[in-house]
């Protein structure tokens, strides 16, 4: 039995397909279209799901959507006209998307894949939580999901059981930890359902000053971590913008602008705003253990990305075990409807765990053997055994490398298929990979990828972190990988095992052997502002625009100090195509 899953039309939009309960293949549109967040219907990874099955449309039993477009559009009028006449400017810019596109998405699904059955939609949060809780290896745990806005929804407690998920409450709009902190990080500068994450690097250079303020004056939150919002600071209930003038008089500091610098001022407010979202984070989970007694924690939406807070949810809750989606955001809702619809509604038995999140294309050696020849490029080939140690002594004499594969990662994490590795040791590397090849900003940090059995001698980390969304801090005897430590001594780590990914694990064992350190420095495989790399043309092109030093694609090694200048004119997107 094929199941489907499809997220759309709002941001990150992606397609996973279940056989038998499975999940095997899940991909973001943005890696196809190269378009960052791309929200538009996932025709590209649809294809992609099918073709990786060997199998077409009608093939499919079931196809689900991971909302409710009409409770969606019900709430959007609700809040229009409570709002009104401020969200008039609003209304008219949001009603042709809705009356052309969101009101009809089973019938343009219908239209666009070939599909001739029903589209089965979900509510958007159980989705969330399915996408956690259903893949997870607990038969029984407490399910938390946060995130901006489902159709009312904007964080639920639920308690999961076999295949089944009960809601015990939920928070509703206006009233959303996503928004409050998408409202900031519009209001630090950053771009809103992209940049959050950047929000959340810049808070340990700065100090919780307005804590007190935010909790005094703009949410009234509960032993119970749930919350009201005061909404006289804030717009995203009646305008696509998220604050105004109202939230600058109150810091005494206009709304930052894009690329200008950020101050001492940023730094606190992004600090404040963290305390107070681990806060709120921590009152809902200890809250959530209380009404359960469970020892297990599924996470699922947004804000569970926040890998700052999972890591104190870890640490000082009294929750034994925690499974995070690794595509937590919408992305991730895709497996969650499929999952939903295999196991609770048609009732069948859970039998996969989702330990690895490798679910996106593969392209194997004569596959880029093909490319390479095709557009004559100077590479080495290696044996699987001499490639690793090749691979491990240039991380070792410093050299920055693309590490591209097997199967592409779903979710926003490099997890070593689409990585850009170095050298942690090495306390240039961070800037270098900055500003010379990722062209962000420098307060950025970088993520340590550790054998997961040496794990606990480097981090203060009791589990392990396969997805890369936990935070610890670096032990204090090893702290001499400054390029992964953070600023307050922490990092945010990915453990890896021999049987998740052998190829990533071995290199690391290399490394290891000649360094004496078991951790890489590991980021995603991308230029600022671009999604991960996909293909060997996009791996190759992200080589030659940045300022990494080789590029390991499959048995292939690329110098490039013997490369040839690219042609930018050239359509590149045309010499090597999906099959």
């Amino acid at each position: 039995m094929y199941i489907l899953g499809i997220s759309a039309f709002y941001n990150d939009s992606a397609a996973c397909l279940l056989k038998d309960g499975a999940v095997i293949a899940a991909a973001q549109e943005e890696r196809f279209t190269r378009k960052k967040h791309d929200l538009s219907l996932p025709v590209n990874a649809v294809r992609y799901c099918l073709d990786q099955a060997g199998i077409s449309i009608d093939d499919v039993s079931h196809v689900g959507f991971y909302e409710k477009p009409l409770i969606k559009f019900g709430r959007v009028l609700t809040a229009y006209a409570a709002t009104f006449p401020r969200s008039f400017p609003s209304f008219l810019k949001a009603m042709p998307l809705w009356l052309r596109e969101k009101l009809r998405i089973s019938r343009i699904i219908k239209k666009r894949l070939g599909y001739k059955k029903d589209v089965l939609c979900i509510n958007h949060h159980l989705a969330h939580a399915a996408s956690s809780f259903l893949v997870s290896p607990f038969k029984e745990a407490a399910i938390l999901t946060v995130d901006g806005v489902g159709e009312w929804e904007t964080a639920t407690c639920s308690v999961g059981r076999g295949n089944s998920i009960t809601l015990l409450k939920h928070l509703s709009f206006p009233h959303s930890l996503g928004l409050l902190y998408s409202a900031f990080t519009h209001y630090l500068g950053f771009r809103v359902n992209s940049a959050e994450y950047k929000v959340m690097g810049l808070a340990p250079y700065g100090k919780p000053i307005y804590y007190d303020l935010i909790m005094e004056k703009l949410v009234k939150v509960k032993d119970d971590g749930f919350f009201r919002m005061n909404m006289g600071y804030f717009t995203c209930d009646h305008s696509l913008k998220m604050t105004d003038k109202h939230l600058e008089r109150l810091f005494g500091h206009p709304a930052r602008k894009p690329e200008t610098e950020l101050g001492t001022f940023h730094q606190d407010v992004a600090a404040s705003l963290q305390k107070v979202t681990e806060e709120i984070l921590l009152r809902m989970t200890r809250h959530l253990y209380e009404k359960t007694r469970l020892d297990n924690l599924c996470l699922a939406g947004g804000v569970a990305l926040n890998c700052v807070a999972n890591g104190r949810i870890m640490r000082e809750t009294p929750f034994k075990n925690i499974y995070i989606q690794p595509a937590s955001g919408d992305a991730g809702a895709a497996v969650g409807v499929a999952s939903y619809i295999h196991h609770t509604i048609l009732g069948n038995k859970r039998d996969f765990v989702m330990s690895q999140a490798f679910t996106g294309p593969e392209y194997s050696n004569d596959d880029i053997r093909k490319y390479l020849d095709g557009n004559d490029i100077e590479y080495k080939e290696y044996a699987a055994d001499e490639l690793l140690k090749v691979s491990a002594r240039l991380l070792n004499e410093q050299k920055v490398i693309g590490w591209f594969q097997g199967r592409m990662e779903f979710g926003p994490r490099a997890l070593g298929a689409r990585s850009i590795l170095a050298d942690p040791r090495n306390p240039d590397a961070k800037n270098i990979v900055n500003a010379k090849i990722k062209f962000r900003e420098e307060f950025r940090p970088f993520a340590p990828t550790v054998l997961a059995e040496h794990r606990s001698e480097y981090f203060e980390l009791e589990h392990e972190s396969p997805f890369m969304l936990l935070v610890a801090q670096v032990r204090p005897d090893k702290r001499s990988m400054p390029s992964i430590t953070h600023v307050d001594g922490s990092a945010r780590i990915q453990t890896v095992r021999r049987e998740e990914n052998p190829l990533y694990h071995g290199l690391i064992e290399e490394f290891f052997r000649l360094s004496g350190c078991p951790v890489v420095l590991n980021t995603s495989f991308n230029l600022r502002g671009e999604p991960l790399v996909m293909t060997p043309h996009d791996a190759f092109l992200c080589f030659m625009r940045s300022g990494l030093d080789h590029l390991v694609m499959g048995n292939f090694i690329l110098d490039k100090t013997r490369m040839k200048p690219i042609k930018e004119t050239i359509d590149w997107r045309t010499l090597f195509e999906l099959d």
